[in-house]
């Protein structure tokens, strides 16, 4: 009997545990990467508050708004344009016709018309290529004030980090990209991106 206890708890002791430890592990960020995701979060705050500041008080006078620099209100606009382009770009990129490159910004590939499935043909058919150009110039133009703005809220950044500060945010526009969507890799290569497993 005493050779079965202490098989039983020699198992027990061996091969049982009282918890399931789970580990994950989480991609860690630099502390510039953190810099610039901070800065871009403070940048979409302030393009909230922007759009909700009052023109009038509260006993119904008529106010001012607060004054602003230039690159301020360039960087609001920039907010403004990828926020009001954000459903056309994500159209672009399940039909193919962009893609998010390793510098930060939208790369255009050639439209396929006769690829597009029915569901968006509708939508295809309302962009003529001159209008698609267009709006990719904008998103771009867009992303590029951002990034600039970025750097110019950061004290430990220069115009010299540009090259770093774009890699930034092509890895977050990568890793936000949906499954289907083509990214760039560092080394240039271009590959569509697969469902995370």
């Amino acid at each position: 009997m005493k050779k079965i206890i202490f098989f039983l708890i020699a198992a027990g002791i061996s091969g049982c545990t009282l918890a399931d430890v789970k580990v994950e592990v989480l991609s860690e960020r630099t502390a510039l990467e953190n810099q610039v995701l901070g800065a871009y979060n403070s940048l979409d705050a302030q393009m909230l508050l922007a759009a909700s500041v009052r023109g009038v008080d509260t006993s119904g006078a008529i106010t001012r708004p607060p004054e602003h620099s230039r690159e301020y209100k360039d960087t609001i606009s920039a907010m403004q344009t990828m926020d009001f382009h954000s459903d056309d770009l994500e159209r672009f990129k399940s039909l193919g016709w962009v893609g998010e490159n390793n510098q930060g910004l939208v790369e255009p590939f050639a439209i396929d018309r006769a690829a597009v499935p029915e569901t968006f043909k509708e939508f295809a058919d309302r962009y003529s290529d001159p209008e698609f150009a267009f709006v990719i110039s904008k998103i771009n133009a867009a992303r590029e004030t951002i990034m600039r703005r970025v750097i110019h809220m950061n004290e430990n950044l220069t115009e010299a980090d540009l090259p770093e500060v774009r890699k930034i945010f092509a890895k977050i526009n990568a890793e936000n990209a949906r499954p289907g969507d083509k990214i760039q890799d560092a080394d240039g290569n271009w590959q569509t991106k697969k469902e995370a497993s």
